[in-house]
């Protein structure tokens, strides 16, 4: 089993900064992917962030130039960012990983943090 825990949420003004953590555990040979999503209240979930293997990034253009997704060195745990932060970034982020399993590749989602931007 494969678990992901999502870390690192809470409440902050405008502007201000918040950095989530993705931590993998489990029976796992390695992640090939690690992405970020957020969904707000009523709204769909959406796509924040991505880091491959390599370390190839990209990201939304909602949040280009304040977020930046990165991995550490085990490749095992990815990190978000987030800078100069607005009402409208508030959701909860959920982080998804592509983990390679001893025979398949499977998906795996984390159970979210809640991120409040308000003054």
């Amino acid at each position: 089993q494969v678990q992901l825990v999502e870390s690192g949420g809470g409440l902050v003004q405008p502007g201000g900064s918040l950095r989530l953590s993705c931590a993998a555990s489990g029976r796992l040979l390695g992640i090939n992917t690690m992405d970020w999503y957020r969904q707000a209240p009523e709204k769909e979930r959406e796509f924040v962030a991505r880091i491959t293997g390599d370390g190839t990034t990209n990201y939304a253009d909602s949040v280009k130039g304040r977020f930046t997704i990165s991995r550490d060195y085990a490749k095992t745990t990815s990190y978000l960012q987030m800078n100069s932060l607005k009402p409208e970034d508030t959701a909860v982020y959920y982080c998804k990983a592509i983990v390679r399993l001893a025979t398949s590749l499977m998906e795996f989602w984390g159970q979210g943090t809640q991120v409040t931007v308000s003054s």
